[in-house]
């Protein structure tokens, strides 16, 4: 069980994650289910779990409306619910070194595999300054997700970054399986095979189940994870009311954490129990600065931004 830091910790409103309906397929105004967040200098690189887009943030203009970078082909349905059942479910968004064929490192972008239609992974390669050069690539995430299945019978991939030389997927849990998960693969074994250059995925090489507690009766789940430094790492995590991977339910509680060196859990719960599912991490006096992006679950409320400090 974590270490439980009290009193819990408030986070502040950045911004909401705004656009101009122009540049939106739907004319819609606002990402409203953000699910990914990764800085790279001054860009917040969003992915929404109900879009084939990716939404560009500058973090000194955070009143001004936010770009939009198509990921994949096609247009979702405007209904909520057919929506639902048609998107690639694009939960999580890593930074990755380079690799094969992309000197400067790559964006990538990875369905969560609840559902078939839900293992795409999209890699979006960067230039020197960290701006994505245009080209797309998608993965096939089922020859990567097929072994988790057996270990995971409700399979639901919600974070994934680089940290010391390997590869980490977080697993989310549920009220119907409480353990959230921490799968770790070598780096230099899964980078041929994310550009391409292996037909077959390597086998992770350990995997840690994570109790984080409840709130109110619900499990504390992971939501998103980036690395920190010494091989630390910090999570977001939520007590979401539902019973599987696929339904939305009511948020009860949600926190941030870190996760030391030596695997201690230390944690924070967040006031107002903001439905946060992407983190981004900085040093910042005498600790991080954390930022954060929600999803509320709802097509018409934009996701905000929001942050808070960690103090070591």
């Amino acid at each position: 069980m974590p270490q439980i830091s009290s009193p819990t910790l408030t986070p502040q409103l950045l911004r909401q994650l705004t656009l101009n309906p122009a540049d939106h397929p739907r004319g819609v105004a606002h990402l409203s289910a953000a699910s990914g967040l990764v800085r790279v200098g001054e860009r917040l690189y969003v992915v929404a779990d109900d879009e084939v887009h990716l939404g560009v943030f500058d973090s000194s203009a955070m009143h001004a409306p936010g770009a939009l970078l198509r990921l994949l082909e096609g247009d979702l349905p405007h209904d909520k619910g057919a929506r639902k059942k048609a998107k690639p479910d694009l939960e999580t968004l890593a930074q990755l070194p380079p690799l094969p064929g992309h000197t400067h490192g790559a964006l990538l972008a990875l369905g969560s595999g609840s559902k078939p239609q839900r293992e795409t992974a999209v890699l979006l390669p960067l230039d020197a300054q960290g701006t994505p050069l245009g080209q797309v690539d998608t993965i096939d995430l089922a020859p990567l997700y097929a072994p988790l299945r057996e270990r995971f019978a409700d399979l639901n991939i919600e974070g994934a970054f680089v940290l010391s030389n390997e590869l980490l997927l977080l697993q989310r849990g549920n009220k119907g399986n409480a353990l959230s998960a921490c799968i770790r693969y070598e780096w230099s074994h899964i980078a041929p095979w994310l550009a391409g250059l292996q037909p077959q995925p390597p086998a992770p090489h350990h995997v840690q189940t994570m109790d984080l507690g409840e709130v109110a009766g619900v499990p504390l789940s992971l939501t998103d994870g980036t690395p920190l430094h010494g091989g630390a790492w910090a999570f977001c995590a939520v007590a979401e009311s539902t019973d599987d991977s696929y339904h939305d339910g009511a948020c009860v509680g949600s926190a941030i954490g870190i996760v030391t060196p030596d695997g201690q859990v230390k944690l924070q719960l967040l006031a107002g129990a903001p439905k946060v599912e992407g983190i981004a991490a900085q040093a910042a006096d005498g600790g991080w600065q954390i930022t954060l992006v929600t999803d509320p679950d709802e097509p018409r409320t934009p996701a905000q931004m929001l942050q808070t400090h960690w103090v070591l």
